[in-house]
């Protein structure tokens, strides 16, 4: 009997998994597999540019595209192939330093143009950042704190702008603008004001063109072969494009202009003055500019002793300001000339540009003057 019970005992231990033996091999239920986002912004790869991302999608965070080495840091170290770049006169906003970088598909060129904005492939990406100073005179990271970085994208579609606020070290896809408080001190003087970080329709202002069936597109602005044509050692800039398979249809290099910046006192003042105007206000007065109506034409190549670049011309629609000032040039007057005047004001109404300042650029309305008092009073009859 008691035999017999130890047996029974012994079987009911091993079918429970008791005893000294193995335990039964046990496989687990199959797990379900993660969710995969189906967006392109969520499937970057570290060390990679995400080109899905950049050519279909417009992603909430700028490090979702994969531009820089360290995303939060957009002012060097893109990702390959990146690069940064420089133009020879200031677009001003605010005394902000920007940081500007260039994006080609592989295998892909720029093509030349002698005058005008290059054209750029199906692809590109221009990445311009933004800085501003708390001392103007100052440089460094230190001295700065980032607000912006926009993107210009050449997609299937055409161009498209996205801009990003920079906030506790993440950019954030902002549409409709901001506003950003600033305290800098400039030339002595503590300067408060309000950063505009424009939304996408204000980017239009400056970048749309309407063509002349009236259709409209957005292009880039500031790649012109005069803007371009910055000097590196024993080269240029457009050059080493040149010969990093980048840029193709590159002429001679003395027969391309370059537009020497405003403050370079050796260059001559009238070329450092038209370079500034055509960086700063030529893509709006131009015949395809958002300004097209003004009949004002400020591009480089234009010719500044015409009533087209302002000589004894009056503005349609408006009203002369304050100071009801008549002509947009007033040849050997530039004090009682509308186009340093618009320069100077900061209302929304009357500044110039329209978009891209909250301060009036000071040195630069200084040397404007300066050339308009030089220009012959016989160049145009204002009476």
């Amino acid at each position: 009997m008691t035999f017999l019970f130890c047996i029974l005992l012994a079987a009911l231990l091993l079918g429970c998994g008791g005893g000294s033996g193995n335990a039964p091999d046990v496989t687990p239920a199959p797990q379900p597999d993660p969710p995969v986002s189906a967006s392109p912004c969520d499937q970057g790869s570290a060390g990679t540019v995400n080109w899905p991302a950049l050519m279909n999608s417009d992603c909430p965070h700028l490090e979702d595209y994969g531009l820089f080495v360290d995303s939060a840091i957009p002012t060097q170290a893109p990702t390959p192939p990146g690069q940064a770049y420089r133009l020879t006169t200031q677009l001003f906003s605010d005394y902000a330093s920007k940081y500007r970088f260039l994006f080609l598909p592989q295998g892909q060129q720029i093509q030349y143009q002698p005058q005008s904005a290059f054209d750029l492939p199906v692809g590109s990406v221009l990445v311009k950042t933004f800085a501003l100073p708390f001392d103007s005179s100052l440089t460094g990271a230190e001295n700065q704190v980032l607000v912006e970085t926009r993107l210009l994208i050449h997609r299937a579609t055409g161009w498209t702008t996205l801009p990003y606020q920079w906030q506790q070290g993440q950019a954030r896809l902002i549409s409709s603008g901001a506003a950003v408080a600033h305290t800098m001190t400039h030339n002595e003087q503590t300067l408060n004001f309000l950063y505009q970080i424009p939304s996408r329709v204000e980017c239009k202002l400056c970048h749309q063109l309407i063509d002349d069936d009236g259709s409209s597109r957005i292009s880039p602005i500031g790649l012109k072969a005069h803007l371009l044509n910055v000097p590196e050692q024993q080269s240029s800039q457009l050059l080493r494009w040149q010969q990093s398979g980048l840029l193709a249809g590159l002429p001679a290099a003395n027969t391309i202009a370059r537009a020497p910046a405003l403050l370079n006192s050796n260059a001559d003042l009238t070329q450092r003055v038209k370079g500034y105007l055509d960086i700063n206000c030529a893509h709006c007065h131009q015949k395809q500019g958002h300004a097209s109506i003004s009949g004002l034409r400020l591009g480089f190549y234009e010719d500044h002793t015409q009533s087209s670049y302002g000589i004894c011309k009056q503005p349609p629609g408006w009203d002369g300001g304050p100071r009801g000032l008549d002509y947009d040039l007033l040849p050997g007057n530039g004090l009682d000339s509308i186009l340093p005047y618009r320069m100077e004001l900061t209302e929304p109404k009357d500044k110039m540009p329209m978009v891209g300042r909250s301060l009036a650029h000071t040195e630069a309305i200084a040397l404007i003057r300066q050339w308009i008092d030089s220009l012959p009073a016989s160049l145009g009859s204002c009476g």
